[in-house]
């Protein structure tokens, strides 16, 4: 019943930009009459069918003719966003058309320029590799053994049928460079079908540090099935941290939960930290592995000194990190609260369109630190 309502939301969404961008476009000389209008309709409808009937044609068993249309219609997707963000940005400044009504079209025309030109520029951004972001971290009465501890963050791959096996390739060589003493995987690592990240299993079985790979559920592995998600972490070798603590060096714990988000939607409520911190004796320097960036007083009020966080992804495609943030105030970066310092990686990979502008993908590359 909720993937139901979900559905249904992002398809009303989906179909309302639709018709809010063909109505504002249809303003303009080449689609005000006659075959432009029908080009315009035509491509529209291209449009908001090819991505939903990529995944058909997928799970279907036509591999490459369904890759091709959900890439192409998720490519699409970010080119909408900015449409109708661009094209509603003239309305309110023209309040429709009432004012300056002998430039509105003009105005509109530049926007619909302006739009597709940032999603080129968005596009470019995606396929670029993932940048390594180093951090320091400083931990009061971190042990001298585990001064200068690297930690390798990596947060929403999304692996699937749009970021494959190049995309992992280039993220493995990125994370060898950095040569980390432990990888830490905060969730998405999956997109949302399990048996496509399956097939990936050689090349994830490359990903490794001295101290291992530790990993949690994002609430796409909910989504892709949570039992099947963990058996795939697993069989790649790493560490599923499910509500667990792992000493990783004397006097540093990783502890890691499942994402609450994704557990409640699936209704299997899974994420317990003080469960995860039952183990942990008193006194010790803490890092949470946590998916989305929320509950920062709680996991600050039980003592974690180093909190990593990624599903936002900086917003992925700009203006749209004024929306996330107003769920997650944590959007990107470093933050405080109280002793406990924060990281939200934007991440290592992308989210429906394979875009990104101005939020590049990233691994963090954290160095936890005694003494600043």
């Amino acid at each position: 019943m909720r993937f139901a309502v979900f559905l249904a939301v992002v398809l009303g969404v989906w179909a309302l930009q639709h018709l809010f961008v063909g109505w504002r476009l249809s303003t303009l000389p080449p689609f005000a009459d006659g075959g432009g209008r029908w080009a315009l309709v035509a491509a529209l409808a291209v449009g908001f069918a090819a991505y939903p009937l990529g995944r058909i044609l997928y799970s279907a068993g036509r591999h490459g003719l369904g890759r091709g249309l959900e890439y192409s219609g998720a490519v699409w997707m970010g080119a909408l966003f900015l449409l109708f963000f661009a094209l509603l940005a003239v309305d309110v400044v023209t309040l429709g058309g009432l004012l300056l009504d002998t430039v509105a079209p003009r105005l509109r025309a530049a926007a619909a320029v302006v739009a597709l030109l940032a999603a080129a520029t968005a596009w470019w951004g995606g396929l670029r590799a993932p940048r390594v972001v180093r951090e320091e971290v400083v931990v009061p009465g971190l042990s001298a053994a585990a001064d200068g501890l690297a930690i390798a963050h990596l947060s929403d791959l999304h692996l699937g049928t749009i970021l494959g096996d190049d995309h992992l390739r280039r993220v493995v060589a990125l994370v060898d460079g950095a040569a980390p003493d432990v990888v830490v995987i905060t969730g998405d690592l999956v997109d949302g079908d399990a048996g496509v990240v399956e097939l990936l299993l050689p090349r994830l079985r490359t990903l490794r540090a001295p101290g291992g790979v530790l990993a949690v559920l994002g609430n796409h592995e909910y989504y892709a099935g949570r039992e099947r998600s963990r058996a795939l972490l697993r069989a790649a070798g790493f560490t599923v941290l499910d509500n667990d603590a792992v000493e990783v060096r004397p006097g540093v714990w990783i502890v890691g939960v499942p994402d609450a988000r994704g557990s409640a939607q699936t209704g299997v409520a899974e994420a317990d930290l003080a469960a995860a911190l039952r183990g942990v004796p008193a006194g010790q320097a803490i890092v949470l592995l946590q998916h989305s960036p929320e509950h920062e007083a709680e996991a600050a009020a039980a003592g974690v000194d180093l909190m990593l966080n990624g599903h936002t992804h900086g917003g992925q495609i700009w203006p749209f990190h004024l929306l996330v943030r107003t769920t997650y105030p944590s959007l990107a970066g470093r933050y405080r609260h109280g002793s406990m310092t924060q990281l939200v990686s934007r991440g290592a990979g992308s989210w429906g369109p394979p875009m990104r502008l101005l939020a590049p993908s990233e691994i963090l590359l954290v160095t936890l630190r005694s003494s600043g």
